[in-house]
């Protein structure tokens, strides 16, 4: 009997959610960095084997707002608890439940839908710190399953897989068997080269910067080879931080388009003639105007 449902992953930021993710669908979605709010979008991508379907919605880490943006990704983590079969929670969490952790429980604890904590990086503690917490956590009476896990090893993902699977109810395949994400190329494209530039900059420069793709054209190379013309935009919100973006004599910018073409050719499978622009626009995450451009839009949300 096959089983399909809608899971969301829900934690603190910069607790592994993305990396996760890709872990389990076994596709570079989501973008990853060791930087807090990376993901800033609601991501919809699609697990299926031979049981089940299931549609999973990473999510921007639980953060208070202090801009435009950011009551952008609190909205998308409200409307990803909407109509959900299963609800992962991940912390990475040792030592005690902080009050990051008990503010999202407070939040999710009412839900109808099944709720699993998956203690991630346990690859970073001991095996003794694990079961201490995940007591500390079973005593909440909250989840119905405990799982340590490491998504970076790929440690404990295809049992949380199982797990999922155990909860969702019999349905339909709501896409196709290959289908990976309902996010266009153009999105996809965008995060990876923001992901590189977090690579890449300082720690006063990421949760300035955004990336417009002003141009994504497909054609022929002179060998008769696919092709693709990618014009982007780095946005920032200061003239200095042009400056850091750029590098010195061009560097920094040139690493991060190096890197960013390589991940974007082996999604797209073709050639990628990738061409970056830094540009300065203060107080973006505050212009209605450019974070609708930029794709942080309620009304366009999925």
């Amino acid at each position: 009997m096959f089983k399909s449902g809608f899971v969301t992953i829900i934690g603190r930021p910069n607790v592994g959610k993305s990396t996760l993710m890709n872990s389990m669908i076994g596709e570079k979605i989501s973008i990853m960095s060791d930087k807090p709010q990376t993901t800033r979008n609601k991501i919809r991508t699609v697990y299926t084997d031979d049981e089940a379907q299931i549609i999973f919605l990473d999510t921007p880490g639980i953060h208070k707002a202090k801009n435009r943006l950011g009551e952008f990704m609190n909205y998308e983590i409200n409307t990803a608890l909407e109509g959900i079969d299963v609800l992962v929670m991940l912390t990475d969490e040792f030592d005690k439940i902080g009050p990051g952790d008990e503010f999202i429980i407070e939040k999710i604890k009412g839900l109808k839908a099944k709720k699993i904590l998956a203690i991630n990086k346990t690859d970073k503690a001991s095996k003794e710190s694990a079961l201490k917490i995940a007591g500390e956590f079973g005593k909440l009476d909250v989840f119905d399953d405990i799982l340590p896990m490491s998504a970076l090893n790929n440690t404990g993902v295809d049992l949380l897989i199982k797990l999922i699977i155990q909860y969702l109810e019999p349905g339909p395949m709501y896409f196709p068997s290959d289908y990976i994400t309902d996010r266009p190329e153009r999105f996809v494209v965008s995060e990876i080269i923001r992901e590189k530039a977090l690579l890449y900059l300082r720690e006063e420069v990421p949760h300035g910067i955004a990336v417009e793709i002003e141009e994504m054209k497909e054609r022929k190379d002179r060998k008769n080879k696919d092709l693709v013309d990618i014009r982007a935009n780095i946005l920032c919100e200061r003239k200095s931080h042009k400056s850091i973006i750029i590098g010195k004599d061009g560097r920094k910018i040139k690493g991060i388009g190096k890197s960013a073409r390589e991940d974007i050719e082996n999604i797209l499978g073709s050639h990628v003639n990738l061409q970056l622009f830094v540009k300065v626009s203060e107080n973006w995450r505050n212009n209605n105007y450019l974070l609708k451009i930029l794709g942080y839009d309620k009304n366009d949300s999925r």
